[in-house]
């Protein structure tokens, strides 16, 4: 498709009119990263992260996975060069109007390479995010080769990330609010003899029908010694009498993901997880407290490791106690990346901030206990998006 013809095409699709936010709130942003690249010096910076773009200018596809590079230059209009048939969506999802698409036959380096001699940016102080996840060593490799040297501007879009707008936390209201139906209709599905892809047809189902988009990751649903392994999830195994089910759920509304974590317990189960998850709840207590301004990041995971430590299950705690959640497109639901709960992390917290909270402990390989909440930091006391009990449920 040549540019000619997909200049046309695009006037066919009106611009703007699935996007998230008024054009406004997009300026504000961009503002703000200009300011970043003034302090560093940039004429011109380069991102390909799905996120980043998403957040500068509403772009989203499910199509990031072919290159795409969005431009913004020091002053002026951005511009955006992606894959030819993902252009239409860019005009729908985005204010701007200098979308370049290239052809499936094209190398997206050279391509990107050749639009930019063509705008005049040779011998600029051009940057680029070296830090995205999309962006191979291969393709940065030959973008380089045939455009010249690079900047690095990795590290500039997160910190703006970090601290939600309340354009942003409306979204995280509406997807808190999805989740809670899916992790509510994944609890009532547990029962002995049901298996663990009934439980998470049932958490996608509730939270897609109360609005939920497709999801940077799926949730996790787990069972009796399957769930004593991190990161396991449903594989059509039958519940047990005895067994501890792990849920954690996951919505997301307009990109902005929420998460919740909740324990299920069938039939008798030893009294050991019980004892567990009576520390992991008082430990995700004692996080929410310290999540408000005047504390750290790591205020908040040592309060949590405190209690975790008094109990004698340090052992079961190999990890960090949150981390930021928002923006998310595969292979992650969360912005850990940007910023962390843990005990070495002494940024400060500020108000707008929100934090996926899961309080985990795992008798390794037998069974996990766990619950979590997704919270915004605010000027006075922490606030948990989501409206679920937190008590185990005992089927």
């Amino acid at each position: 498709m040549s540019n000619l013809d997909l200049s046309a095409t695009l006037k066919m699709v009106p611009q703007g009119a699935e996007t998230v936010f008024p054009k406004a709130e997009y300026d504000r942003r961009l503002t703000m990263l200009r300011t970043q690249m003034t302090a560093k010096g940039f004429d011109l910076l380069l991102m390909s992260g799905p996120e980043n773009i998403f957040f500068l200018t509403g772009q989203q596809t499910p199509g990031y996975y072919t290159f795409q590079c969005l431009c913004v230059p020091q002053s002026g209009e951005p511009f955006h060069i992606l894959r030819g048939l993902e252009t239409m969506n860019a005009r729908l999802n985005t204010f701007m109007s200098d979308i370049e698409g290239y052809a499936d036959d094209a190398h997206p380096g050279a391509a990107v390479a050749a639009a930019l001699h063509r705008r005049g940016w040779k011998g600029k102080r051009v940057a680029i995010d070296r830090g995205a996840w999309f962006l191979t060593v291969n393709l940065y490799e030959r973008f380089a080769s045939e455009f010249g040297a690079l900047l690095d501007g990795a590290g500039l879009v997160e910190p703006l990330r970090s601290v939600k707008s309340s354009l942003e936390l409306e979204q995280m209201e509406k997807s808190a609010a999805a989740n809670d139906a899916g992790m509510q209709a994944g609890l009532d599905k547990v029962r002995e003899g049901a298996n663990e892809n009934e439980v998470a047809a049932a958490i996608m189902n509730a939270a897609i029908l109360a609005g939920s988009e497709y999801l940077g990751m799926d949730p996790f649903v787990t069972s009796g010694p399957r769930s004593g392994v991190p990161h396991t999830t449903w594989r059509r195994r039958k519940i047990e009498s005895g067994d501890l089910v792990a849920l954690e759920t996951v919505a997301c509304y307009n990109r902005y993901h929420v998460a919740m974590f909740r324990t299920a317990s069938v039939g008798k189960v030893p009294q050991l997880a019980l004892d567990m998850y009576k520390t992991c709840d008082e430990g995700l207590a004692a996080a929410i407290e310290n999540l408000r301004v005047g504390k750290t990041c790591a205020d908040v995971h040592n309060a949590a490791q405190k209690i975790i430590d008094r109990d004698g299950f340090t052992g079961g705690y190999r990890k960090r106690t949150g981390y930021s959640i928002g923006i998310s497109f595969a292979p992650d639901w969360g912005e850990g990346n940007i910023l962390s709960l843990y005990h070495d992390v002494t940024v400060p917290l500020q108000p707008g901030m929100v934090f996926h909270v899961p309080v985990a402990l795992r008798e390794w390989g037998k069974f996990t206990v766990a619950v979590s909440e997704t919270v915004l930091v605010t000027e006075g006391a922490a606030r948990p998006l989501g409206k679920l009990k937190r008590e185990m449920l005992r089927v």
